[in-house]
């Protein structure tokens, strides 16, 4: 049973913040978003929570295979896993601060450092595991989408008054 316990806490840990994210993001859909200006090319919003939960899963679930054969926070994943922790510590940021504090320049630069933080936590994860790296890669995607489109809605609404 321990075998299953460990990666199962580790898939789990990212939705934390996504659970407590949501709750900002949803209080502000319909009464702040919806009436920014926005990109045609932008996902309908039921979207984003069915990729969240598979992309936490996922990183969770690299972070374990790293942890597991890198010989845990003593040995070779270390450094990899605090790169991995800042990286979903500015994950979790991101929503409170477009959301919550409609700060759209800010988010904008945030999850810049988001995208950075991701690309050397997957190239940290390849020479302990390179299935952890590889499981990154969707993660590094949507975020690279999402980068061009925070920085979208920012231009679009940068003129306005909240």
């Amino acid at each position: 049973m321990s075998d299953y316990v460990e990666p199962v806490v580790a898939s789990l840990i990212p939705h934390i913040g996504g659970i407590l994210g949501s709750f900002v993001s949803r209080s502000n859909i319909k009464t702040w978003y919806e009436h920014l200006e926005r990109p045609s090319w932008r996902p309908p919003n039921w979207i984003f929570g069915p990729v969240w939960t598979a992309l936490y899963t996922g990183m969770g679930y690299a972070s374990y295979l790293v942890y597991r054969d890198g010989g845990g926070l003593q040995g070779d994943a270390a450094m990899p896993l605090a790169l991995y922790g800042t990286q979903l510590a500015l994950n979790w940021a991101w929503s409170p601060i477009f959301f919550g504090a409609h700060k759209l320049g800010l988010a904008t630069i945030e999850i810049v450092g988001l995208w950075g933080s991701i690309v050397a936590t997957t190239v940290a994860f390849h020479p302990i595991n390179a299935t952890a790296s590889y499981l990154m890669m969707p993660y590094l995607a949507w975020v690279t989408f999402a980068t061009a489109l925070t920085f979208r809605i920012w231009q679009l609404n940068k003129d306005k008054k909240d």
